[in-house]
């Protein structure tokens, strides 16, 4: 799925386009005791908790691509009786009306979750009338052939609220407020079927995770079947490995400025394309290569990066790859630069020493004040 594919759902969860029927839920609490199980028609519930649910929802779906939402393909085995994609689809299938088959999907849910305080597990299905759309995006609602029949799980925590004093306005007093159990964001997720170009695609989905160094890959394999992928913050560090490796004792600061820079002009280059740029480890070769690599160095680049990563060849997302910083450090001095100005920086030999030579213009501040330059002296 892509940004517009997931777009197109989310939209969805507002009262006037809502197309949920059924809602299930499951609150556990913190030694994985099931202490609550209901199931209701999502229409009779009152308008300000339908809201609320709805609320979750969306942010089940939010987040960057690669960093909080992770597209699966399911293997072919477990699209087999028994597997974990077949178990999905009859799940789906049932429009959540078999009490059996929800209790197992919490069970796997409770089994694999690593969570060591209570939360509440959310279950709906919902079935979208994909409109028509014209050439020019423009959605024909009278012109719908297909449906999206899908479920969407969310794992909210459920934390007990804060402390403190409140007015009591019957008593008419200030007092210790009272503290109950309040259900907060999802953390966890999932979107089963895909939606993609606009249809369902049973043999994908997606998974939805709060915090991306929190991928949970025993969870995402015990649930969906297959191996989990590298989360984002582990593809920054394989390619930081890679790259170090690589370069060796030759490394320096234009090359690393090379990598940068020429690292963000592919991702602009494909900024308008409706999938998230992959980098593979020929891509990731090319990439230090225009970058001013030596090239004996990078006869070894093969070797190296299976010492990194393996055997497998992991695509790279380039947006997990790429810092909102670019910041140079010795041991006494840090120098902060915009990403996009990385060019007012230059390595120099000075008197002998190699130094780092800063343009500036008519304005510099020192500890917040305005100093003067050269050039207005």
């Amino acid at each position: 799925m892509n940004k517009a594919e997931t777009l197109e759902i989310k939209k969805q969860f507002t009262p006037d386009r809502c197309t949920i029927d059924h809602i299930c839920g499951c609150y556990v609490d913190h030694e994985k005791n099931k202490r609550l199980t209901f199931r209701k028609a999502f229409g009779q519930l009152p308008e300000e908790e339908m809201f609320k649910y709805l609320d979750i929802f969306q942010h089940t779906l939010a987040g960057t691509f690669g960093k909080n939402l992770i597209s699966l393909e399911f293997p072919l085995d477990q699209e087999q009786p028994g597997g974990t994609q077949d178990f999905l689809l009859t799940l789906r299938n049932s429009r959540l009306e078999d009490d059996e088959l929800v209790e197992e999907c919490y069970d796997k849910i409770i089994a694999n979750y690593v969570n060591g305080e209570n939360y509440y597990i959310i279950l709906v299905h919902a079935v979208y009338d994909i409109p028509g759309v014209t050439s020019d995006g423009i959605e024909m609602e009278d012109a719908s052939d297909k449906i999206y029949d899908y479920i969407l799980c969310s794992i909210c925590p459920v934390k007990l609220s804060k402390a403190g004093l409140g007015y009591n306005e019957s008593k008419n007093s200030i007092e210790e407020r009272y503290r109950d159990w309040i259900v907060e964001g999802p953390t966890k997720g999932f979107l089963f079927p895909a939606f993609i170009e606009r249809d369902t695609d049973i043999h994908n989905m997606l998974y939805f995770t709060k915090k991306p160094d929190d991928l949970q890959p025993e969870f995402v394999e015990a649930m969906f079947g297959g191996v989990a992928p590298i989360s984002a913050p582990e593809q920054k560090d394989l390619f930081d490995a890679v790259v170090q490796d690589a370069i060796g004792e030759d490394a320096d600061y234009d090359i690393m400025r090379n990598i940068h820079d020429n690292l963000n002009d592919m991702i602009e280059d494909h900024e308008g394309d409706p999938e998230p740029l992959e980098l593979t480890k020929k891509d990731v070769k090319q990439l230090l290569q225009d970058s001013g690599v030596a090239k004996e160095r990078l006869e070894y680049f093969d070797k190296t990066y299976e010492k990194c990563a393996g055997d497998e060849d992991y695509p790279l997302l380039a947006s997990n790859l790429v810092t909102k910083k670019f910041d140079i450090e010795t041991p006494d001095v840090v120098i902060k630069v915009k990403p996009d100005r990385t060019d007012l920086v230059e390595s120099k030999i000075v008197d002998g020493r190699q130094c780092l030579v800063i343009a500036v213009d008519d304005h510099i501040e020192v500890n917040g004040i305005n100093v003067r330059t050269f050039m207005n002296k």
